[in-house]
């Protein structure tokens, strides 16, 4: 492809050159490099992604640049310093001396050897036995989660069926109530239809319309 093509970049393509190359940058390594790395990825040349960082990506990303520069200097500041060959030797020379002026000189026997490989048999067991724990507080803890995930999930199923016996419960005494009503108007009815005649013989009967 061409370098100077724009739209031949898309948001995603975008995206990935940004991250490697500020990667590059915490990291102490150079833009040439995440060009490269890049343009393998993408089937692009090193100068075409190049030309993309440097006309149009790098202004979206300002900020990140000046945190990878940060953070590329906090890496450094951690970096033990190694000391030059003509440095170690008066070092040690004098740690034997302060040594040999404190504490008279012992000679290493082979029960030592084993008193010390044993103690460091013993600790490292002992942190073996650790990792161990922590990885079944850690399982421990996963399960546990995902029963509180189930659980609040039982609990939100459990919520909407009670919300709908509710509703149920509310609608089915509203028919109780509104049977309760028509029976009391039908019997109100039925008494104002009721009325009375007097037979032949002088008694009083009912007669209903």
């Amino acid at each position: 492809m061409s370098p100077t093509r724009q739209d031949a970049w898309s948001q995603d393509e975008d995206l990935l050159l940004a991250e490697v190359v500020l990667r590059h940058i915490r990291e102490g390594g150079t833009q040439l490099q995440a060009f490269e790395e890049v343009g393998k990825q993408l089937s692009r040349t090193s100068a075409a992604c190049g030309f993309r960082w440097n006309s149009y990506v790098r202004k979206q990303y300002k900020t990140g640049i000046e945190l990878a520069k940060k953070q590329r200097k906090e890496i450094k500041r951690q970096d033990v310093p190694v000391l030059e060959e003509n440095q170690i030797e008066p070092v040690e020379v004098e740690i034997v001396q302060s040594a040999v002026n404190v504490e008279k000189p012992s000679k290493v026997t082979f029960p030592a050897v084993i008193h010390f490989l044993e103690d460091l048999y013993k600790q490292a067991e002992a942190s073996s036995g650790f990792e161990t724990e922590r990885k079944k507080s850690v399982d421990k803890i996963k399960e546990l989660e995902k029963k509180t995930y189930y659980l609040a999930a039982e609990n939100e199923r459990l919520s909407k069926n009670l919300k709908a016996i509710e509703e149920d419960y509310r609608s089915l005494i509203e028919i109780m109530e509104r049977a309760r009503k028509m029976v009391v108007l039908q019997d109100e009815d039925r008494q104002q239809k009721v009325k009375f005649q007097m037979d032949k013989n002088g008694n009083l009967e009912r007669v209903e319309k």
